[in-house]
């Protein structure tokens, strides 16, 4: 009878410490979860901020356009043609400095990949950009958003750190062999790895957007992989196209 006491007992001891871990480890995962969500809501404010800064220059370039048009009839009528042509080069500079020189076929995608070169370009980072977006790939809307703008806000980060002569950022998307296939390098000083485990450098909650795309190719059954090497930062990610055979 006391063994039985003791195997019960033994038994109920069992079933409150896995009920604790168990409820442990959902606590957790909710705690990240919420930070995550957290994360995520300040990064896509942050993106609608940057594309609402570009959208409002473009809408400034327009409202200005009948009066640079009015100006051109005035030295074109004066045969001005010296200073007509120089009105004209400062008119196409200032139009490449507003126009959406990425277009993928996917408006969201452009309009994160072109608000991040925006910021890029302002911090005098040399970038590379070759990307071609299909209309069958796996993410959502949102998921794209999310893993582009948490890729080159890392990237601009990390360049920003370093002396403007060594700041390059390149990107490549596209499709590969069934596979949505997006490339990121770009030049960085200190990496922070742990136990084999890329880690933000950012002090404070940080490091959630890495976890958040190693979460995103996870659940399309794709893969990341991430290297450096002389100074370089190397993201890839593979993720599985919807058509794939």
């Amino acid at each position: 009878m006391k063994y039985i006491i003791i195997v019960l007992s033994a038994a109920v001891i069992c079933v409150l410490i896995f009920a604790a871990v168990e409820l442990f480890r959902r606590k957790f995962y909710n705690l990240i979860d919420r930070r995550i969500e957290r994360f995520q809501s300040e990064l896509i404010e942050k993106q609608v901020n940057e594309i609402q800064n570009m959208y409002r220059q473009v809408r400034g370039w327009r409202h200005d356009y009948r009066n640079h048009i009015q100006n051109m009839k005035i030295l074109l009528s004066e045969n001005n043609y010296a200073k007509l042509d120089s009105y004209l080069d400062e008119l196409a500079e200032d139009f490449n400095t507003v126009d959406t020189v990425i277009k993928t076929g996917n408006v969201m995608a452009d309009a994160v990949l072109n608000s991040k070169l925006s910021v890029a370009e302002k911090l005098d980072i040399k970038t590379t950009v070759k990307v071609q977006i299909p209309s069958d790939i796996p993410l959502t809307d949102v998921e794209l958003c999310a893993v582009l703008g948490n890729l080159l806000d890392n990237a601009a980060e990390a360049c920003e750190k370093l002396d403007v002569k060594e700041r390059f950022l390149r990107v490549y998307i596209s499709k590969i062999k069934g596979q949505f296939y997006i490339s990121v390098q770009n030049a960085a000083g200190r990496i922070n790895k742990i136990d084999g485990v890329y880690r933000s450098t950012k002090e404070g909650e940080h490091g959630y957007g890495l976890f958040r795309i190693d979460r995103i190719a996870k659940k399309y059954g794709g893969y990341v992989n991430r290297q450096n090497e002389e100074s370089v930062f190397a993201t890839e990610i593979m993720l599985p196209m919807k058509n794939a055979a």
